[in-house]
């Protein structure tokens, strides 16, 4: 009896693949991924890659944090996610957002936030995003990170300033998300 998703093209074209591998061996797959990426020092190799993608990164001790974010939000109208509840005019006239990560993965430069419910609008409406980010947060690798994570929680994959091309590879900043990120890594 044949699947009655199988009609017209699909069903040719699924017909010539089964006719194709017909009596070709099974071939073992292999499935020894990487489960962890050795980094020697995870926190310049962040600071490095976040720069790359022209993040703005502050590498501090955790005494220091406290006054750097006092510094870099005076005068700013900040949204902190998890606060309360945020309204789009609110979030729109807000000047930027501040939130903690999940994860930082050095290799690639990307931050994860663990986002509740309705705090992904949050970190992404206001032009400007000061994350705050702890050495022992700081993995090598995607494999460490997806292992760390709780995967029962949405998550935001940040690499960078919110960025894109147009068709003639001009960079366009700010069109999916914050325009600004600002790092800081405390130690």
């Amino acid at each position: 009896m044949s699947d009655p998703m199988e009609t017209g093209a699909r069903a040719e074209i699924l017909a010539k693949i089964r006719k194709a591998v017909k009596g070709a061996p099974d071939v073992a797959i292999p499935r020894d991924y990487r489960t962890t990426v050795p980094v020697t020092d995870p926190v310049g190799l962040l600071a490095e890659r976040l720069d790359d993608y022209r993040a703005v990164v502050h590498v501090l001790p955790a005494a220091d944090v406290d006054a750097k974010v006092a510094e870099l939000t005076e005068g700013r109208r900040m949204v902190v996610p998890g606060e309360r509840a945020w309204t789009r005019e609110e979030l729109a006239a807000a000047d930027g957002v501040v939130t903690g990560c999940a994860i930082a993965i050095a290799e690639t430069g990307t931050i994860v936030l663990d986002t509740r419910q309705g705090e992904r609008a949050q970190t992404l409406l206001p032009d400007y995003h000061l994350c705050l980010v702890r050495a022992d947060q700081i993995v090598g690798g995607v494999p460490d990170a997806i292992a760390r994570l709780n995967p029962s929680l949405p998550l935001t994959w940040i690499s960078g300033p919110s960025a894109t091309s147009d068709i003639e590879l001009n960079r366009v900043e700010g069109v999916h998300g914050p325009r600004t990120l600002e790092v800081i890594i405390s130690t």
